[in-house]
């Protein structure tokens, strides 16, 4: 490998593919294309920190061109003073699994008809806007270091939304139903999402606006994901726990929540946020965050294990053209073992809380906020009234104490999570969850 005096260790990551996208509203195809892209990011850690150089010129990664790069590459470290420390790692690469259709092999315009179909299905009385979008994403990932670590695979992601906005004397409401896969081409046969987010709209119409307050709520698999990934994942990453700006910091062993709730993260599943090696060369795997309630670990890349500890690198993530930063995976609440029966039994009266619609939270402080898409009254252990408007939040230290059962069927949602300017593919979930004593937020009034 390349040597250059100053230089303590540098890594390459090049990523070329393509990108198609498909946009559709009222039927109308809106926009609809190919592009094609390649680049690579150069690290090279000097006497201190790090030095960042961005190509997208594959010629400039080899011979003298590529001294020319590493040596601007230290000149930029040089200028850092902040010391940088790097854990030893394991280098294993798992296999990509295989696509059941390969995206490369369908026509845009039959892409465009199939997607088409989708958003017409959405085409119900009372609908009054409709709109439909499909992104596909083909990587081949080329990674070396100085260590003399490499590897290459290629990976393929896409997806599909359909949005449905309902209408009816002045009041609107609109749902989403997305579909997202690793595992190839998913067009076919996905009418039924457009006719669930237009059912969904409709609903919303004639549903009533929650009344907030603290009580027991069981949220679905798609909400308690979004539990674990904003609240917990986010506050559990070593970027933001070295920083000091992460309630859970110096907490490592501590009871946080109940002893049934574990909290995992974990790249290498076959979900929307599998990866098979880490952006700089790390073996990924499975990262208890919450175990049994207690704050077990933290997601790091090299540098942020060496300097905070309690957890294990692989978890390093990046867009391609950009440096790696520490990101979740795929973020779930473990199942447990109480039957729905048992849990809205248990609740007997309170809320259900299901899908969302974003929200945010404040990693340093340890509060958060979230939207659901809807949710239902219980009462006496049944779904009744259908409510929309309605939110939960509170502190993070708090809430998890709350959990006082987990269903036994985990279900995973595919989505993207943004930090520091990147977007990157994710998947989150979890069982149904009940939570004795939540903090429902709502508008309506008695």
């Amino acid at each position: 490998m390349t040597e250059i005096p100053g230089i303590r260790y540098y890594d390459v990551r090049q990523v070329t593919g393509e990108t198609t996208h498909i946009d559709i509203d009222k039927g109308v195809i809106e926009s609809a294309g190919v592009s094609f892209f390649k680049k690579a990011v150069v690290r090279v850690l000097g006497p201190h920190g790090w030095g960042i150089v961005e190509t997208d010129k594959p010629e400039e990664l080899t011979g003298k061109k590529f001294e020319t790069l590493l040596a601007s590459g230290l000149r930029l470290a040089q200028l850092t003073g902040d010391p940088v420390s790097l854990a030893d790692v394991s280098r294993t690469i798992l296999p990509v699994p295989k696509v059941k259709e390969d995206c490369r092999e369908i026509g845009l315009e039959e892409k465009a008809a199939l997607l088409g179909k989708i958003e017409k299905a959405a085409d119900l009385p009372q609908i009054s806007s409709r709109r439909a979008n499909y992104l596909e994403r083909i990587e081949t990932v080329r990674f070396f270091d100085s260590s003399g670590s490499g590897y290459s695979f290629e990976s393929c992601r896409s997806g599909f939304a359909v949005v449905a906005v309902a209408s009816r004397n002045g009041d609107s409401q609109m749902a989403y139903e997305p579909d997202r896969t690793i595992h190839g081409f998913n067009l076919r046969h996905k009418e039924e999402a457009g006719r669930k987010a237009a059912g969904l709209a409709l609903s919303l119409l004639d549903a009533k606006a929650a009344k907030g307050g603290i009580m027991h709520a069981i949220l679905d698999p798609e909400l308690a994901g979004v539990l674990a990934h904003e609240a917990v994942g986010h506050a559990c990453e070593g970027d933001l726990v070295e920083e000091g700006n992460s309630v859970l910091k110096g907490r490592t062993g501590e009871q946080i929540g109940d002893s049934r709730l574990t909290i995992v993260d974990d790249p290498s599943l076959y979900e929307f946020g599998f990866e098979p090696i880490d952006a700089e060369g790390v073996a990924v795997g499975r990262t208890e965050l919450i175990k049994n309630g207690r704050v077990n670990a933290f997601l790091h890349n090299r540098e942020t294990l060496a300097a905070v500890g309690h957890g294990l690198a692989g978890h390093a993530r990046a867009m391609p053209g950009e440096p790696p930063l520490v990101r979740m995976s795929n973020t779930f609440v473990e199942a447990g073992d109480a039957s729905d029966d048992e849990i809205f039994a248990e609740c007997r009266n309170g809320i259900f809380l299901a899908g969302s619609r974003g929200g945010q939270v404040d990693t340093g402080r340890g509060v958060f906020q979230f939207n659901a898409e809807y949710g239902y009254l219980i009462e006496n252990g049944e779904k009744t009234q259908m409510v929309r408007d309605v939110s939960l939040s509170g502190e993070i230290l708090k809430t998890l104490h709350g959990v006082a059962l987990c269903g036994k069927k985990r279900e995973m949602h595919a989505g993207y999570c943004g930090k520091g300017g990147q977007s990157v593919p994710v998947s989150d979930g979890a069982p149904l969850v009940f939570l004795h004593n939540a903090v429902v937020g709502g508008s309506g009034v008695d």
